[in-house]
């Protein structure tokens, strides 16, 4: 399965490549530095940068409309910095050492330096914006932004009193994570010079995707394994984070299990903890059923595709589909 996967988002790297070279080409370029020690840092994010999924879906779903322009890359950069940006800031509020499997930014430069330049991708990305100069994509760039810091807070101030429902972390998960997904494929039509129907059918698709897809980091926070998704397990609940699984778990069991867990939760997971969480999770079937949500995601997703012409370019997005609930990290 796992070399499956691989070859997968190999397939999707192939497909794209001339563009996504330009990308990170483009990349370089915005983010090099006069100051020496930014210049080194950003070298190390580069150098460590993850599967570069949202400019791949952002040139994928350009695809399906001919050669993607200029512009269509400019917002693959944009996506890539904003989501990179996020992943920094976010190392920081939850005090993560690893990150793709190497020391994370604030492991190395501490978080004074990793919000910082948290903040100079940020300050890069809306200098691209604007570079654009089309307020439509501005105006999506921006209320994306605003939905991702939404989800984030609304993560943290539900990990304090550990009272999520699953209403709650739909609201959460797709501010968080669907936000950006959906920026991307409906960017990839504006920027294609496309509105209408095939504009909202990418937007949907994106969303239901990115929702998919969270859910899957989600269920693999529980049994993946560290070697491969490049960092630990069972992380989320370390940092009182309340998933799909748990939720679920916890609301098909006897009250008074579920207030157990809660409060080993409350008080903090120890090593020993661990077994009997996913015991518990296992129990009462909650990562098959996150599975089934996800599955059911990625169906409503491909309904949305239904639009387009049955070419290799939207069979490639079905593919890309297929692995966000498939893929092993």
């Amino acid at each position: 399965m796992n070399h499956k996967m691989d070859s997968r988002l190999e397939h999707f790297r192939g497909i794209t490549a001339e563009d996504l070279a330009q990308v990170e080409k483009t990349m370089h370029c915005v983010l090099a530095s006069d100051i020496r020690m930014v210049d080194k840092v950003v070298r190390y994010i580069v150098k460590h940068k993850g599967k570069s999924l949202r400019p791949i879906l952002t040139l994928m779903c350009a695809r399906l409309f001919g050669k993607p322009g200029e512009e269509a890359v400019k917002v693959a950069v944009i996506v890539e910095l904003l989501h990179t940006a996020t992943l920094v800031h976010d190392d920081v509020v939850d005090d993560s050492k690893i990150r793709r499997g190497f020391p994370s930014i604030n492991a190395i430069w501490k978080n004074k330096v990793s919000v910082l330049v948290g903040d100079y991708l940020l300050a890069k990305a809306l200098t691209e914006m604007l570079e654009i100069r089309d307020f439509e994509v501005l105006d999506i760039l921006s209320r994306s932004a605003r939905r991702m810091s939404r989800g984030e807070l609304l993560q943290i101030a539900k990990a304090r009193k550990l009272d999520i429902t699953e209403s709650i972390y739909f609201d959460m998960i797709g501010d968080k994570t669907a936000a950006l997904f959906s920026a991307c494929c409906e960017l990839a039509a504006i920027t294609s010079k496309r509105d209408g129907v095939e504009r909202d059918n990418l937007r949907n698709f994106g969303e239901k995707i990115g929702l998919a897809f969270q859910i899957r980091d989600d269920v693999l926070d529980y049994e993946g394994r560290r070697s491969i998704i490049g960092k630990p397990t069972l992380e989320d609940i370390k940092d009182r984070k309340i998933t799909l699984p748990l939720i679920q778990a916890i609301r098909v069991s006897q009250k008074t299990e579920g207030r157990r867990i809660i409060k080993m939760i409350n008080r903090g997971i120890k090593s020993n903890d661990r077994k009997e969480v996913m015991d518990f999770i296992d129990t009462h079937q909650g990562l098959n059923y996150a599975k089934d949500v996800a599955m059911q995601l990625k169906e409503d997703a491909l309904s949305y595709l239904s639009v387009f012409p049955a070419t290799v370019e939207r069979q490639t997005l079905m593919d890309f589909a297929d692995f966000s609930v498939e893929r092993m990290k």
